[in-house]
């Protein structure tokens, strides 16, 4: 029982860590594009679209569910040998990635997103974009390396469970 468990641990971390590089995939080379390419008029056309949900409602909650789940599955799976390193790997990619978050894009959000046009200049405004297109490169980095690293870590977890049942 408790293998099924941990077998369905380490599924469901992957599975929300595909779901948040998608997710992150899809804001790149979707939603991005559109709100940043006529600064400041897309930023306040994005915003309009963005009234009822935006990235800032989904992300945390999607980031906090890949850091649970996966550290449930670190601790069901950590006698794998083979998968425990691959799969804190994982989760510390995925730290990461919302601590630079935290610490380099919501400020910019709140440049971006809130106080806008009112208060900023054009230019600053066109800065702080390029600055947050930088900083989200290194974001969707981390979220593809991580989304590796946890398949790498089900694989091996497979693979031993399938080794252990044929030894049986």
């Amino acid at each position: 029982m408790l293998k099924k468990f941990t077998f369905g641990s380490v599924t469901a971390h992957l599975w929300v860590q595909w779901i948040l590089l998608g997710s992150i995939l899809v804001d790149t080379f979707m939603l991005y594009p559109n709100i940043f390419h006529n600064i400041p008029e897309s930023l306040e056309l994005g915003m309009e679209f963005m009234e009822v949900a935006s990235p800032h409602t989904y992300f945390p909650l999607l980031g906090a569910a890949s850091i649970l789940t996966g550290i449930l599955a670190l601790v069901l799976a950590w006698k794998v040998n083979s998968s425990r390193y691959w799969i804190l790997f994982s989760i510390l990619t995925i730290v990461l990635e919302g601590a630079t978050s935290m610490v380099f894009e919501w400020s910019r959000n709140e440049i971006l997103f809130i106080e806008g046009a009112d208060i900023h200049s054009v230019g600053f405004l066109k800065q702080t974009a390029q600055e947050f297109l930088i900083v989200h490169g290194f974001r969707v980095t981390y979220n593809i390396i991580g989304s590796i690293l946890i398949f790498i870590g089900f694989i091996k977890y497979c693979r031993h469970s399938f080794m252990s049942l044929k030894n049986k």
